[in-house]
């Protein structure tokens, strides 16, 4: 599985990149307002950093505007995906941006028939998000299990890219589920080294070596 990490924060990325935790970036409006930065500047800088895909959201709401935003976005590198959001626009603008060999991140997706519609339009990934479905009551995991097969069956190409990340489990169900890549804030991806019994037995392992009196270095 994929590690993507869903932040515009420079030094957060470079601390998991340094580890290889980093497959890739996902950032959005919100994102981009939280790290105070200029859209262009730190996409760049993201994109220096990291190898893999970095996903850069337009702001258009019409398939012209957006193809627009999406050829310019795509200028910043080669490893640019142009996020397009799930509606008849986006899907528009993502079978004109896939057709011309960009890569096209198709985001907010809350069904499994938007998924379809997404690998059919030529999608690159598709990102369903399991935290904001669970907000309402709709277990995020089962649309990704849905997802999984309807691509299965008819073999798209498209990457399922489990988003709205929010806790430690939606990680490892993903994983059994078979999503192709995770996107996740960079704390949730360094929780998923703590368990208390890993805690519990380090600390019983310095309190025994104390009493040796001994030293390594």
């Amino acid at each position: 599985m994929k590690f993507f990490v869903d932040t515009a924060e420079i030094d957060a990325i470079a601390e998991l990149n340094e580890l290889g935790m980093v497959d890739g970036v996902t950032t959005n409006p919100s994102l981009i307002l939280k790290s105070g930065r200029d859209i262009i500047e730190v996409t760049r800088e993201i994109c220096e950093l990291v190898s893999g895909p970095v996903s850069a959201e337009v702001v258009a709401t019409k398939a012209e505007d957006m193809i627009a935003e999406g050829r310019k976005l795509a200028e910043i590198a080669s490893n640019i995906t142009v996020k397009l959001p799930l509606t008849w626009d986006g899907l528009k603008a993502c079978k004109t941006l896939s057709g011309e060999d960009k890569m096209v991140n198709v985001t907010l997706c809350f069904s499994a028939n938007q998924a379809l519609l997404a690998a059919k339009a030529g999608a690159t990934f598709i990102s369903p998000f399991i935290g904001r479905l669970d907000d309402v009551n709709i277990d995020g995991m089962d649309l990704i299990a849905d997802i999984r097969q309807i691509y299965d069956n008819f073999g798209f190409d498209t990457q399922i890219l489990a988003a709205s990340i929010r806790t430690v489990n939606h990680v490892t169900q993903s994983a059994l589920i078979g999503a192709d890549v995770i996107t996740a804030p960079p704390n949730v991806i360094k929780s998923l080294a703590y368990h208390p019994l890993t805690e519990k037995g380090l600390e019983q392992f310095m309190s025994d070596w104390a009493k040796t009196g001994q030293k390594i270095l």
